[in-house]
């Protein structure tokens, strides 16, 4: 659909563009400060130069004490230790953390995955019984799962196995009874940590306790990067201020198996989010979605070069089967939408036998994203069981729509904008009534048209490196702190527009004299009649050693004049 674009207006503008001449910003980043709410020269100047030492006492997560103490007792007593994880990546990276702090201590620890397509997510009755039967801990820590895993955390505690959870969801029916539950989601508002964001609190809190005087707890900062901006939580507060640190960290960590990643996927110095979320992201990702994430643990637990790039290899070689896969399943999933309503059609169900549950959420995103709706993609298994995975558009929040649709659902669990759940096959056709009557009653015509949020018009002759560096100081972009996108009116192609790989649009942009370049991706066939207006990001662009300013086309439209 075609976003609306919607320029930013703020009553504070002109207070803003003195503001940045006093701190020494661009002038042309004083919508991104009002956007922000940084309009006292303290509180930019905190945002844009962030301390590791601003961070807060982690001992103020709920059930922090609780937690520190019986995994201190573990490790004294030589118990057996199980890290009972998830199979994404900020389970993997939560995984990786906790056990190289265990090990610094000394303790006996074990980690495991359950297999997504087998045993589901989380402490499933399936996933559980093989932990115990693999590993017969003593002492269970459930790693971004198991805050709505009330019965099955019963009956470990029953058995005389005791649970910490360390987990980010939503608390779906009452705490579970055990040792612990650190989760923001139950103590006073704490910001959007997810897992990795936790799990270093919990370390932090450890070494607090117990100091390891060898222990270097930013060694962490990378793999919290990549745990955070995998799971799309917002980079704002705390976790802005980890992913700023762990970005800059990554370029020179001292994981041996994230060394081997990032040589795989070409990622160079600086490492920016993009980098992160496209590159890095996907490949941990890819062992997870079809079939075990066990390669994605052991690399990043790794500490063998050779061993470490055979690893990265073969987790590159499953994200291009991964793709492969994702691609086939979203053709069909839009062959299914042939007669998709935009006046009608509120939210969007689809179901099929034939698509691997490990997909399912990508291909979710890709609809929510295409069509501006709710989306839910579910594959069934041969006994009927249906696994799915749904994205949400701003506003409307996923996982309580699912809470109203219930009594259809086996189970499921989420945040706003992302939830998983599990259906039966012969109540499909009742879930996806329930869940678009939710969706018919509770979005209004205007929730359903995107929109393109603008921080400002921006000229091309004040766009240089000047402007750039500033833009940097804003980062890591993301979930909550988006890159900030321009638009500049009435732009001509310098010279002929150039297609690259029958997708891709390199332009050479000209506006009253001043010439910029631009790519524009998957621009093929989508443009109009010059002279444009454009909507665009700003980029380095390093080529034979010399880094210029690149526009980065977000939209492009005939010009209104």
């Amino acid at each position: 659909m075609e976003p609306v674009w919607t320029p930013f207006t703020h009553s504070s503008l002109d207070h803003a563009r003195a503001l940045a001449r006093e701190i020494d910003v661009h002038p042309g980043l004083a919508p991104l400060l009002c956007r922000l709410d940084l309009l006292e020269p303290e509180t930019a100047q905190r945002f844009l130069f962030p301390k590791l030492r601003t961070l807060s006492d982690p001992f103020l997560l709920p059930d922090m004490e609780e937690a520190v103490r019986r995994i201190l007792m573990a490790v004294e007593r030589g118990e057996k230790i199980v890290l009972y994880g998830d199979y994404d990546v900020d389970g993997v990276t939560s995984l990786a953390m906790l056990q190289r702090m265990l090990l610094a201590y000394g303790a006996q620890s074990e980690c495991f995955l359950p297999m997504r397509i087998d045993e589901g997510y989380g402490l499933s009755a399936e996933g559980v019984e093989r932990c115990l039967a693999t590993f017969a801990p003593h002492l269970l820590i459930a790693v971004d799962c198991g805050t709505s895993s009330r019965i099955e955390i019963a009956r470990l505690q029953k058995s005389g196995i005791d649970v910490v959870v360390l987990d980010h969801h939503e608390c779906q029916s009452g705490r579970p009874d055990c040792v612990a539950v650190v989760n923001p989601k139950l103590g006073p508002d704490f910001g959007y940590l997810c897992s990795a964001g936790i799990v270093f609190k919990v370390c932090h809190a450890l070494l607090k306790r117990r100091p390891l005087p060898e222990f270097d707890l930013k060694d962490f900062l990378d793999l919290v990067a990549v745990g955070t901006v995998a799971d799309l939580v917002p980079l704002t507060a705390e976790n802005r201020l980890l992913v700023r640190h762990g970005l800059t960290q990554l370029g020179k960590t001292r994981w041996i198996g994230l060394r081997a990643l990032l040589q795989v996927a070409g990622v160079r110095t600086p490492i920016r989010s993009g980098d992160v979320g496209f590159r890095v992201g996907p490949r941990l990702n890819a062992a997870g979605r079809l079939g075990t994430a066990q390669d994605a643990l052991d690399l990043l637990l790794c500490d063998g070069e050779q061993e470490a790039l055979r690893l990265a290899a073969a987790l590159n070689q499953q994200n291009v089967e991964r793709q492969g896969v994702e691609r086939r399943t979203s053709e069909e999933a839009l062959a299914m939408l042939a007669d998709f309503c935009p006046q009608t059609d509120r939210a969007i169900v689809l179901g099929s036998k034939d698509w691997n549950a490990g997909v399912i959420g990508i291909v979710a995103s890709r609809l929510a994203r295409k069509f501006h709706r709710p989306s839910i993609v579910v594959g069934f298994d041969e006994m009927g069981i249906g696994k799915g995975s749904g994205r949400s558009i701003d506003g409307w929040s996923l996982v309580n729509a699912l809470g109203g649709c219930a009594e259809w659902l086996e189970k499921f669990g989420g945040h706003e904008m992302a939830a998983g759940l599990t259906v039966r096959e012969d109540v499909f056709r009742n879930f996806v009534k329930a869940f678009k009557e939710a969706a018919s009653k509770s979005l209004q015509d205007e929730d359903l048209h995107p929109r393109l949020y603008l921080d400002g018009e921006m000229s091309l002759d004040k766009i240089n490196m000047d402007l750039l560096r500033c833009q940097e100081c804003f980062e890591p972009f993301g979930m909550g702190n988006l890159q900030p996108t321009y638009f500049a009116r009435s732009v001509h192609p310098a010279i002929e527009p150039r297609v690259l790989r029958e997708k891709h649009v390199k332009l050479t942009l000209c506006q009253r004299g001043a010439v910029r370049e631009a790519i524009f991706f998957n621009g093929a066939g989508a443009l109009p009649r010059p002279p444009w207006d454009v909507a665009f990001q700003l980029e380095a662009n390093t080529f034979r050693n010399e880094t210029t300013v690149q526009l980065q086309v977000v939209a492009l439209r005939e010009a209104i004049l």
